[in-house]
C-alpha cells in the first residue's frame, strides 16, 4: 500500500507544480481537467501524510520504551494506547480511498422519476418521492431545481426530473436508481385493500460539454405550442422544444420555460446526461461478472426496494436492510439506509481488492 501511496503523492506533487505555471491559463480544459485530478487526490494525500506522521509518532515511542527510564516509558506506553487505535483508523480509511473511484462520483446529478405500474397511485407516488429527494437535499446543504415535469390528471407526476448540485452528489445518490415499489392503502379505494405501485428512478451523473461533444449536425430540433390544463399559465407561443439525437435516437422534450431558449438549454443538459448514461452502459458491459456483482448493474428493471406504508417499514432489498420509520423517511431522513449502502458496496469492494477484513 505505501508503494502506491508515494506514487499519489509524487503525482499530487506533479499537478501541483503544473497548476502554478501561467502558462496553464491560456489552456482552460487542461487546467481544468489538471484541478479535478488534484482536488480528487487531495483527500488521499492528506490522509496518507497523516498516517506516515502517526507511523513516524508510534516508532518514535517505542524508541523510548527501550531506554529503560521509567518516566519516558510511561509517557511513551500511553501515547502508544491512543496512537495504535489512530493508525487502524487511518489505514481503514486509506484502504477506501485507494480503491478504483467511480469517475462520476463528483458530479451533480439529473434525478429522474418516472410512475411505473398502478396508475394513478404511481403518479402520486412519484411526487411524494421528489419531495423525499428533495428534502434530503436540504439537510446534506445541496440545490435541487426543478427541470421538467409532466403532470397526472388527478395530481402527483408521470415524470418529474430534477437537478440536484452541490459535493459529491452522485457518489450519494447513485445507489437510488432502480424500481421502487410501495404498497398502501390509495385515498379512493373503498374497500380499505392494499395497493401495490411502483415507480423508477434513473440517477444521471450531469454531462458538461468538456465531457461529450455532440455535434450539431447529429441534432433534429423542433419547436411547438406548449400544452397545459388551461388558464393564464397556458403558453400561448411556440417555445417548447423537443430535441432528438439522431445517431442515438435519444428524445427529449422541455416545455415548463416561457422562453424557448430556456427550455433549449435544459432539453440539452438532459440529452448529455442521458447519452453520456448510454455510453456508460455499454462500458459497463465491458467489465468483468464480478465488477458487476460488485456494484450493481443500476438497471433500471431491478426491484431495489419496497415501501409498506400500513406496517410503516422500508426494506432495500440489495443489502437486506429494514428500516421501521418510513414516516421518517418521507421526510427526507435516509442517512441510515444511504450509510448502510455504502458500507455494504465498499466491503464488497475491499474483498475485490483483496485487503483483509478485520
Amino acid at each position: 500500500m505505501f508503494d502506491k501511496l508515494e506514487d499519489v503523492e509524487a503525482r499530487f506533487l506533479e499537478i501541483e507544480s503544473k497548476l502554478s505555471d501561467p502558462a496553464l491559463a491560456d489552456r482552460p480544459e487542461e487546467f481544468r481537467r489538471l484541478s479535478k485530478e488534484h482536488s480528487s487526490l487531495k483527500e488521499i494525500v492528506d490522509e496518507f501524510r497523516i498516517y506516515r506522521q502517526v507511523k513516524n509518532d508510534i516508532a518514535s515511542n517505542r524508541e523510548l520504551l527501550g531506554e529503560g527510564d521509567p518516566e519516558f516509558s510511561a509517557m511513551a506506553k500511553d501515547e502508544l494506547k491512543l496512537l495504535e487505535p489512530q493508525l487502524e483508523l487511518v489505514s481503514k480509511k486509506l484502504q477506501l480511498l485507494l480503491l478504483p473511484q467511480d469517475p462520476n462520483d463528483q458530479k451533480n446529478i439529473l434525478l429522474e422519476i418516472r410512475a411505473g405500474a398502478g396508475g394513478e397511485e404511481a403518479a402520486l407516488f412519484a411526487g411524494e418521492m421528489y419531495r423525499m429527494y428533495q428534502k434530503f437535499a436540504e439537510r446534506q446543504g445541496w440545490k435541487m431545481e426543478l427541470v421538467s415535469a409532466s403532470q397526472a390528471e388527478k395530481g402527483g407526476y408521470k415524470e418529474i426530473i430534477g437537478e440536484i448540485t452541490g459535493n459529491k452528489v452522485y457518489s450519494r445518490m447513485k445507489f437510488e436508481a432502480g424500481v421502487h415499489r410501495v404498497q398502501r392503502v390509495p385515498e379512493t379505494e373503498a374497500m380499505g385493500r392494499v395497493h401495490t405501485s411502483t415507480i423508477t428512478v434513473a440517477v444521471l451523473p450531469e454531462a458538461e460539454e468538456f465531457d461529450l461533444k455532440i455535434n450539431p449536425a447529429d441534432l433534429k430540433i423542433d419547436v411547438f405550442r406548449s400544452g397545459g390544463s388551461g388558464g393564464q399559465s397556458v403558453n400561448t407561443t411556440d417555445s417548447a422544444v423537443r430535441i432528438t439525437h439522431i445517431p442515438t435516437g435519444v428524445v427529449v422534450n422541455c416545455q415548463d420555460e416561457r422562453s424557448q431558449l430556456k427550455n433549449k438549454d435544459k432539453a440539452m443538459k438532459i440529452l448529455r446526461s442521458r447519452i453520456l448514461e448510454a455510453e456508460q452502459a455499454k462500458l459497463d458491459k465491458e467489465h468483468s461478472d464480478s465488477r458487476r456483482e460488485m456494484v450493481g448493474t443500476g438497471d433500471r428493471s431491478e426491484r431495489i426496494r419496497t415501501y409498506n406504508f400500513p406496517q410503516g417499514r422500508l426494506t432495500d432489498h440489495r443489502i437486506g436492510f429494514t428500516m421501521h420509520a418510513l414516516p421518517d423517511v418521507m421526510q427526507g431522513h435516509v442517512e441510515p439506509l444511504f450509510d448502510a449502502l455504502q458500507t455494504h458496496y465498499q466491503a464488497e469492494a475491499l474483498k475485490q481488492a483483496g485487503y483483509a477484513q478485520s
